[in-house]
């Protein structure tokens, strides 16, 4: 029976997870360099348009239909049966289409997170191409075995309350993989500083408000478990974003206002797969951990193997959704969630070793599958643009506008 506070919430929610495709786009197009603002805006924008109709005609269907334990189908093609009345198998208390719907946004995010990994270098043709076949072929199936209903990770008992494994995870794998293959930008001595903090922060901002959705919202129900994961994502974040501060203060002499906003997005993809199963207390100290671990990946790992991961993907979201993941399978409880399982410290070491495999099996699926989907686009659209082009900046060699309007 459908229940009209708990449909409110999840469309509000659902709307709060598509601002956060805008907020990631101010908060990468921040931090690449001017003349490539705009393809990292357009990038995103355009995402939030093709996966959409992706969604609708057989995403949704591959990822949640009632197939079998490795993929969905093709039986809710283009929305068939996905209708007003709830599918219990989801959620009996909201129409169908509304869980359909706030699924969506997690899709449309979820490639886009990948942009920070080869920013500045990829042509828009590829890119289109790319992000239809990856969220085809990657996302969608392990949607279907973490979430949809049958799948063979959700039947081993793999918690991941709002996508630790199905968003960050495969997506910080994903920008690991492409950053990779696509090679470092030219002329970069070293990595350049954001060129528009405020942007930055605005986007940080965005994201951050629109994490309650994210979480909160994954409860599908106006209860105890959304006002748990609502104050988790938080604390999180606050307690990685003051963390990474002060791990900057303490390496380089001062802490900074990217260091901060940074820190705080580590916290927040390091709790989402923990949510609606931790405490508050346990939230703090996922994100101390997500900042230490996150800023290590970031500030340390990545110069010492000498990968262009331009915005930090595979450090923040990668890193994060994989410890927050593991984590999860050690800090759950039952007290909290008693639709989960008990983690490590509550007397269930069985539920990390689920964390293990399902982490192990979507970075080994996403490795493999990201990179082929990358060799076969980039032999018939040539995944990077031109030496001059680059050179010149994708806003002019692209799409033929400037952000900014310099006089001489």
């Amino acid at each position: 029976m459908i229940n009209q506070a708990d449909t409110l919430f999840v469309l509000l929610s659902a709307a709060f997870v598509m601002l956060m495709t805008p907020g990631l786009a101010f908060f990468y197009g921040g931090m690449v360099r001017r003349k490539n603002i705009l393809s990292v805006l357009m990038q995103c924008f355009v995402a939030l348009c093709l996966l959409s109709l992706q969604w609708i005609l057989f995403g949704y269907s591959l990822s949640f239909a009632p197939g079998n334990g490795f993929w969905g189908g093709f039986s809710w093609f283009g929305l068939n049966g996905v209708g007003s009345t709830p599918y219990a198998g989801y959620s009996a208390t909201i129409p169908h289409q509304a869980f359909m719907v706030f699924q969506m946004m997690f899709a449309v995010i979820t490639p886009a997170l990948i942009i920070g990994a080869f920013a500045e270098r990829m042509k828009f043709s590829a890119f289109l191409v790319f992000t239809l076949l990856w969220a085809t072929f990657v996302y969608d199936p392990l949607c279907h075995w973490v979430w949809g209903e049958g799948g063979w990770l959700r039947n081993l008992g793999v918690l991941d309350f709002a996508g630790g494994i199905v968003v960050h995870t495969s997506a910080g794998i994903a920008a690991l993989v492409t950053t990779i293959v696509i090679g470092k930008r030219k002329n970069l001595e070293h990595s350049p500083s954001p060129h528009n903090l405020p942007f930055v922060v605005l986007g940080t901002a965005l994201l951050w408000f629109g994490w309650y959705g994210f979480n909160a919202g994954s409860a599908l129900a106006v209860n105890g478990i959304a006002v748990n994961a609502f104050i988790t994502t938080n604390t999180a974040a606050a307690a990685a974003g003051l963390s990474w501060a002060f791990l900057e203060w303490i390496r380089n002499g001062k802490p900074t206002v990217f260091g901060i906003v940074t820190g705080s997005i580590a916290g927040l993809a390091t709790i989402t797969p923990a949510s609606g199963f931790v405490s508050p207390v346990s939230a703090i100290l996922i994100g101390i951990a997500a900042s230490i671990v996150c800023f290590i990946a970031v500030a340390v790992t990545k110069p010492r193997f000498g990968y262009d991961d331009s915005l930090d993907a595979f450090g923040v979201h990668g890193v994060g959704g994989i410890l927050g993941t593991l984590l999860t399978g050690v800090l759950a409880s039952k007290a909290i969630n008693p639709l989960g399982a008990n983690g490590l410290f509550y007397g269930n070491p069985k539920q990390l070793l689920i964390q293990l495999l399902a982490v192990a099996v979507a970075v080994t699926y996403t490795f493999l599958v990201t990179f082929g989907i990358y060799k076969l686009v980039d032999v018939f659209f040539r995944m990077r643009v031109s030496e001059k082009d680059e050179l010149v900046g994708l806003d002019l060699t692209q799409h033929r506008e400037r952000a900014y309007t310099i006089l001489e």
